[in-house]
């Protein structure tokens, strides 16, 4: 019994010492749409390409260790007001993530993992347009530590404004 007890012990001691613990699980193509509204219209003209490119994240709670991360990018891609194309990539991974809570869990979320998921995505989005006949889209790197820390300011900063709102009734 004793030595049971020193074992549970020991495994616990062990893992306190190992500290926080990150691993990827999986990365998968989790949804892709990709549409060319013109059909064979968008070949027979010349065209000058305006891009628009939104880009969110998400992220779940899976079990008691692992989350799930989904990075989604949409590109529409007009020329004057008619959509030549439009392509959304999800990308998302499965992450092991032990020992990291709060706001450092919030940022292992949403930089280091979207981090990790933009090169699948955009290498997506690529191999996806080079089959509907149209030039690769590169899509240029993303701060997403930058992203982060403008979201957490803009969420302070909403906070602050509706505490104040509340002493003011």
């Amino acid at each position: 019994m004793t030595d049971d007890k020193n074992t549970a012990t020991e495994a616990a001691n062990q893992e306190k010492a190992a500290g926080p613990n990150f691993a990827v699980a999986r990365l998968y193509l989790k949804d892709l749409s990709f549409e060319t509204p013109q059909g064979a219209a968008a070949f027979q003209k010349q065209w000058k390409p305006k891009v628009n490119q939104d880009l969110s994240t998400k992220s779940e709670k899976i079990d008691d260790n692992t989350y799930e991360v989904a990075l989604r990018i949409t590109v529409t891609v007009k020329d004057e007001e008619e959509t030549i194309y439009l392509i959304e990539v999800e990308q998302a991974g499965l992450f092991t993530i032990k020992g990291i809570e709060g706001q450092q869990l919030a940022q292992v979320l949403n930089v280091t993992c979207a981090t990790m998921l933009l090169p699948y995505a955009r290498e997506a989005i690529d191999s996806t347009l080079i089959k509907g006949s149209f030039p690769p889209l590169m899509i240029p790197p993303i701060n997403f530590e930058s992203l982060f820390a403008s979201a957490m300011q803009q969420t302070a900063e909403a906070q602050a404004e509706s505490k104040g709102e509340a002493n003011t009734h």
